[in-house]
């Protein structure tokens, strides 16, 4: 009882140091907006992404057409709007998949240590050693292209960084005085490692995973753009970029859009991640 109300108050106090900071609310509220035109895109949009009009091709901003249209005549609003729930998921299915395969990688290394330990480590200098960029769309050409291979191809491609923070916080925790107590008991590794150590080891990972969602779908729009992403129809925003780069020069409005988008989603992303790195901060908690 004394455990959950410790655990209910230091939630309660994570959050009153998080809605204290401005930006952080700011990037929370970005967030949640995207959220909700993710989930009701079909309400939101006025035409669906791939309605064609050849007569309405390349139609500046207009009352009809609020963002304008494409080559193809199709409504650049709606394929934005649709566009949020395509690189939403791709950016935290990425971060979920890199973060899952991690967290496993590196709490085994860093709970079992020593030759284990050194050969998973190098392995992922191994990894490493090739830029993520690079790494996701060589993994992306060899998969062939589309959005599900992409989404493996990054992350695959992120998850050492994963395992390199969470091998860090296990080896910091392992020689606790809750693990010692655990160990006399006679507790099993998997019971330790998983009941005990990474419960307390998990803080950093969740900000890691906030801001690298931003990330995620800044990499999973260059790889759209490059033509290894989301494949023609789908209105994923690096896609719709790719698409709109022949004509850049002449209807730079096609570009713009999904480019905004595009910022705004990683910017509220960094913005809410920083905030949660100050706010799990325990240095800061008589603030």
């Amino acid at each position: 009882m004394k455990t959950t109300k410790k655990r209910n108050s230091r939630f309660y106090d994570i959050m009153r140091r998080l809605a204290r900071n401005k930006l952080a609310m700011v990037g929370l509220f970005i967030i949640v907006a995207l959220v909700l035109i993710a989930i009701f895109a079909d309400f939101i949009a006025p035409y669906g992404y791939a309605e064609q009009n050849w007569s309405d091709a390349f139609q500046a901003p207009n009352a009809d057409h609020w963002f304008g249209t494409d080559h193809l005549g199709r409504d650049l609003f709606s394929r934005v709007v649709y566009g949020t729930r395509y690189s939403l998921r791709m950016g935290v299915v990425t971060v979920a998949i890199a973060a899952s395969l991690g967290t496993i990688v590196g709490a085994f290394a860093g709970f079992y240590g020593g030759s284990f330990d050194n050969i998973v480590m190098r392995v992922l200098d191994i990894f490493q050693s090739i830029p993520i960029l690079v790494f996701a769309i060589i993994l992306a050409a060899a998969l062939e292209p589309g959005l599900n291979n992409a989404i493996v191809a990054m992350g695959v491609s992120t998850m050492p960084i994963y395992a390199r923070l969470i091998r860090a916080s296990i080896m910091q925790e392992r020689g606790s005085e809750y693990v010692e107590a655990a160990t006399a008991i006679n507790a099993g590794d998997m019971r330790i490692l998983f009941r005990h150590i990474l419960p307390n080891a998990i803080s950093p990972m969740i900000v890691h995973v906030t801001m690298n969602i931003g990330s995620a779908i800044l990499i999973a729009s260059t790889l759209s753009f490059l033509g290894l992403g989301a494949q023609e129809p789908t209105p994923e925003w690096g896609a719709i970029l790719s698409g709109a780069r022949s004509y850049m020069r002449d209807y730079g409005y096609m570009l713009i859009f999904p480019g905004i988008m595009i910022m705004l989603s990683v910017l509220s992303f960094n913005l809410l991640g920083d905030g949660l790195r100050d706010a799990l901060d325990p240095r800061l908690k008589g603030n």
